[in-house]
């Protein structure tokens, strides 16, 4: 589930994985390996990619379909 929304919330904000991890500070190949699945997102960067989009974390973990951060 993780790595589906993680890919999707990049391709519905037309970013490619080069810009997205510009935005993380990491190389494309390092969000490569997160959103295939090779290696387990860092916690650091699974909230810095809530924050980006403006999702909740619980959201890209797939423990709710409602993308809103509550507050």
């Amino acid at each position: 589930m993780i790595i589906r929304r993680i890919r999707d919330l990049r391709e519905d904000a037309d970013l490619t994985q080069t810009e997205i991890g510009k935005v993380l500070g990491i190389g494309q190949r390092t969000y490569a390996y997160y959103e295939n699945g090779g290696r387990t997102i860092p916690i650091e960067l699974l909230i810095s990619l809530a924050d980006y989009y403006n999702v909740s974390v619980d959201y890209i973990l797939g423990r709710t379909d409602n993308k809103k951060m509550n507050k």
